[in-house]
């Protein structure tokens, strides 16, 4: 396969000027020949938008379900990962920065087709292949194609998005998707706009949609910045904003921060704004809140809504406890619990198990 493979696009029109405007994102780049977004991957050819990195990642890894992260998705299953290059936001913050701010194809050291990604997630007993590292969106072509693939061969499909997507590529998009983790980078304009060169109405109405016109099963993840997204005042909105359109049962990870990229001047996150942001969430009605990238066993566990008990273990990224029956229910109460639950939990624990496809 070539360094990389370029195919056509639906989502873009031309303009009076003569430039193309693609409209996959709500950035709506302009671009005039030779021209690339700022994703790095849409380019405009010609007289239209082509994606440039159809067929090429920047690497394959079998991860734990629960690394995505999605706790009420087939817990305890492998998940084949992968991303491209690039990425249509602009995080200051960005933890993967290195794949997500590449300029570079240099970065798609990896290369497999939808077939090829679908035939190995099988072979190596993956439930599921995961889009991450960097933003579906900007992959929408490769990622639908590979989500066709992975959907004959009975797995299922994961993206891992901020959400900055544009109404019909995100119903394109999301038909093809069985299970999402969005990230809520904050609940103020002022931050989207400053530190992710992005929109939270944007991002608000992608969790709407995936919450209220789709089966997809929905996990929220937001990354808690010291001074910058985690004042009371702010998780607050959030929670009730969250309560409000999402409901009770999405799953909400709050994470612990860094320093990294552009932001290695900010401490990273005390484990206490975790339990306070849980604490805040949980008192606007939220069931299953947890606590991330810290070690907090019972904070990462799931509890039943309903009766208190305990649902499901989890220690890192390794389940310790089994508590739901073969419908999903609360062994000691019989209510159901929200999720993807199959009769037992998987058994692949904690491994993060690196893929090479290409050849």
């Amino acid at each position: 396969m070539e360094a990389t493979s370029t195919v056509a696009t639906r989502y873009w029109h031309r303009l009076p000027g003569g430039e193309v405007q693609c409209d996959v994102c709500p950035r709506h780049c302009r671009l005039h020949e030779g021209q690339r977004g700022l994703c790095f991957v849409r380019a405009r050819e010609g007289d239209a938008v082509v994606l440039t990195t159809f067929g090429r990642s920047s690497g394959f890894c079998v991860d734990p379900i629960e690394k995505k992260p999605l706790n009420h998705f087939l817990p305890g299953t492998p998940v084949l990962s992968f991303g491209t290059a690039g990425c249509n936001l602009t995080c200051k913050f960005c933890q993967n920065w290195d794949i997500s701010k590449s300029r570079e194809t240099d970065t798609l050291a990896d290369a497999a087709s939808p077939a090829q990604i679908a035939g190995a997630a099988q072979r190596l007993g993956c439930r599921s292949v995961a889009f991450t590292y960097n933003d579906p969106t900007i992959f929408l072509e490769y990622a639908i194609a590979t989500a066709e693939a992975c959907h004959a061969r009975g797995l299922k499909t994961v993206a891992v998005t901020a959400g900055y997507i544009c109404p019909e590529p995100r119903r394109d998009l999301f038909a093809h998707v069985d299970a999402a983790n969005v990230d809520l980078k904050a609940f103020s304009e002022d931050f989207y706009h400053r530190v992710c060169g992005a929109s939270l109405a944007a991002t608000l109405d992608t969790l709407r949609y995936l919450r209220q016109e789709t089966a997809v099963w929905l996990e929220v993840t937001t990354l808690l910045i010291p001074g910058a997204n985690d004042s009371d005042a702010e998780l607050e909105a959030a929670a009730r904003w969250f309560a409000e359109t999402l409901g009770l049962d999405v799953p909400w990870h709050f994470s612990a921060f860094h320093p990294d990229y552009r932001m290695r001047d900010v401490p990273p996150t005390p484990p206490a704004t975790l339990v306070r942001a849980r604490d805040i969430a949980r008192r606007h009605g939220i069931h299953h809140v947890f606590t991330g990238n810290v070690h907090d066993p019972a904070r990462d566990s799931t509890w039943c809504p309903a009766c208190g008990a305990l649902l499901i273990g989890r220690d890192w990224y390794e389940i310790t406890a089994w508590h739901l029956d073969a419908h999903g229910c609360c062994a000691a109460c019989g209510v159901r619990c929200a999720g993807v639950f199959e009769a037992r939990p998987g058994t692949w624990g904690a491994r993060r198990q690196p893929v090479r496809l290409a050849g």
